[in-house]
């Protein structure tokens, strides 16, 4: 965070965070700063028969910022945290590729995506929805397989207290698959104290270099980060930003050391 006396207001960031992503659960297909819905899914990677296979609602929901489940190589029976998980779409997806053996738990602060999620998941014995702030996940240490999330962490004041939760929940060994955005450049303290644009996933977005080393710094060894030409922000004030700063979408594979 910056160091001058300006200073994100945390408290109005959680607040727009969730305003923004109840319309998000809600009215889907109003116009945001960033694309929703099936069209951006596919359009990011994710294979169409599997989204066949997941409830639609989830779907129009999405707002991530790219593919990753190729990357996390899910198996069978294993356990999988969703950091981020909003409508649930990722969670769903992960379900169907860890089978009835294994577990998958979504983790949101916000209300309308949870009711949302756990409307959806009757009927899927493998997957819940649970309250919480993913720098501090509502689980116990050392339980997961894989960690997901999908242009969440952007989001979080404190970027190394998710990392390093993440690592604490994981097994050792364990992975973590994840999209985010990240920038080429420092942004200026303008853009970083305006909680509109870290709820619109740019403001939070940390500097490239630096967001690797965090990874790394909570005990993980990263394998591969691929970039995401395909994710693109709507408004032009986002669209700006992203000019001016690199601001760019990567997916990222990472094993806990």
């Amino acid at each position: 965070m910056t160091t001058s006396a300006r200073r994100l207001d945390t408290t109005d960031l959680e607040a727009r965070v969730k305003s923004m992503y109840e319309q998000v659960a809600t009215e889907p297909h109003q116009g945001f700063h960033f694309e929703t819905g099936r069209g951006l899914a596919e359009r990011l990677g994710y294979p169409p028969a599997d989204l066949d296979r997941i409830p639609a609602a989830a779907i129009d929901s999405f707002a991530g910022v790219g593919y990753f489940l190729d990357l996390a190589t899910l198996a069978a029976g294993e356990t999988v945290l969703d950091l981020g998980s909003g409508s649930g779409m990722d969670s769903f997806l992960a379900a169907l590729a860890v089978g009835q053996a294994g577990t998958v738990i979504g983790v949101d602060m916000t209300p309308a995506q949870l009711r949302k999620a756990r409307a959806l998941a009757a009927g899927w014995d493998n997957v819940t929805f649970r309250e919480g702030y993913i720098e501090q996940p509502p689980l116990q240490d050392g339980t997961c397989d894989c960690v997901i999330s999908n242009g969440v962490i952007n989001l979080a004041p404190d970027k190394y207290a998710v990392f390093a939760a993440s690592a604490k929940s994981l097994r050792p060994g364990g992975r973590l698959a994840i999209a985010d955005i990240v920038t080429s450049a420092q942004l200026p303290e303008g853009i970083i104290c305006d909680a509109a644009l870290w709820a619109a996933c740019i403001g939070g977005a940390m500097q490239r270099d630096r967001y690797t080393d965090a990874i790394e710094a909570a005990g993980f060894h990263i394998d591969t980060v691929l970039d995401n030409t395909e994710y693109q922000f709507r408004s032009d004030r986002a669209r700006n930003a992203t000019a001016e700063y690199g601001v760019t979408s990567i997916s990222l594979l990472a094993r806990r050391t």
